[in-house]
């Protein structure tokens, strides 16, 4: 069967990666650039002017990058790997060719770029290891059995999410629906709308936060990769440390697994000590349970100080302080405000939170002073 002969193109897709077997790459990472070029009919699309029946490249650039900025691997040829059996998984692809550039790589000797070049089809199987160059290997007169993959339980996982440019409210719901639109992610809870003062970097604009629950049968780093979609979505840049954010989003847990990869901390290192994390979380789940560190309820209340009733404020909500924090603001500022007129919504299936956690479990509602 012939080969389709058209063609799609992206070239020059960057990311920054920390994939290398050197220390120094794994820790401070570098920017690959992707090229890829797939193949596919294209004749249905155009004759009915019809997006299903082609590829939707603007999403196929996405998961290329996700996977550069993915969890990190020692060598370019399995990045490459990678790339393209994520473009394969593309119905509509009949083949595939990535061009992988690490211009950055460790060569002791000057150059331009260093360049992997891979070509897979969807009848491409791996070489079976051993059956390159070298004396022929009798293949067994019964055929192994092909392994199945073992069944992954879903597991509960939740996502930070916080905005503070733009438009936040519109950026938290656009970052909800499209992980919850993610293949193998099914919406389980969201919190309410919190307004929080800064924490670190410049001076800038209040956040609004909430916290997303989900179950799962995503590894982390597909996860990861799905947070960065998100995020990519809303154009965020990193070009400051704790700037100001068009959409952040962070993968705050995964059941119960603890990991310490150059991509991805879990669970997230700072979400024990952190309002703006705990409080939503807790109320979207009041049984959450933070590895290493004990419920989240629990370290939620301890993050309670007096509500505070300021009648100048129109919104609605609870002003939270957070005395755990020393980098909440100035003094009497309050931390974290639920924001009453701001509303998450869920697909079909999820439910809201709970804005009443606080007396839940024998854990008391924190009374407003008067």
């Amino acid at each position: 069967m012939n080969e389709p002969a058209d063609r799609i193109e992206l070239v020059g897709l960057r990311g920054r990666g920390h994939h290398g077997v050197f220390a120094h790459e794994r820790r401070d990472g570098q920017e690959f650039v992707v090229d890829v070029v797939i193949g596919l009919d294209t004749r249905t699309a155009a004759a009915g002017d019809d997006l299903s029946m082609t590829v939707d490249y603007g999403t196929l650039a996405q998961d290329v990058v996700a996977v550069i900025e993915g969890p990190p691997v020692d060598l370019i040829e399995t990045l490459a790997q990678r790339i393209a059996d994520g473009c394969l998984t593309h119905r509509l692809v009949a083949w595939v060719q990535v061009r992988v550039h690490k211009p950055q790589a460790p060569v002791p000797v000057p150059f331009t770029d260093l360049i992997v070049s891979i070509r897979r089809t969807r009848d491409d199987a791996p070489p079976a290891p051993g059956n390159g160059p070298g004396p022929a290997v009798t293949a067994p007169s019964v055929p192994s059995p092909t392994p199945q993959p073992a069944a992954v339980s879903p597991r509960r996982a939740a996502f930070g999410l916080g905005a503070n440019v733009g438009d936040p409210a519109a950026a938290l719901q656009g970052a909800v629906a499209l992980l919850c639109a993610t293949p193998g992610i099914e919406a389980v809870a969201v919190s309410g709308v919190y307004e929080t003062t800064p924490v670190g970097g410049p001076e800038q604009p209040d956040y609004l936060n909430a916290v997303l629950v989900v179950q799962s049968e995503l590894d982390p780093g597909e996860l990861l990769a799905a947070a960065q979609r998100a995020e990519r979505a809303w154009q965020r840049e990193r070009a400051v440390r704790w700037g100001p954010r068009t959409l952040d989003v962070d993968v705050l847990a995964v059941g119960d697994l603890v990991c310490d990869e150059p991509a991805l901390t879990l669970p997230h290192p700072r979400a024990h000590s952190r309002g703006f994390v705990l409080i939503p979380w807790a109320e979207a789940d009041p049984t959450a349970y933070l590895p290493g560190h004990g419920p989240v309820r629990t370290l939620a209340a301890a993050l309670v100080g007096d509500l505070v009733d300021d009648s100048r404020d129109h919104r609605g909500g609870d002003l939270v302080r957070d005395p755990a924090d020393d980098s909440a603001g100035p003094a009497g500022r309050p931390a974290c405000r639920r924001r009453d007129d701001l509303e998450l919504r869920l697909p079909t299936g999820g439910r809201m939170s709970d804005p009443g956690w606080m007396s839940h479990g024998g854990v008391e509602q924190p009374r407003k002073v008067e």
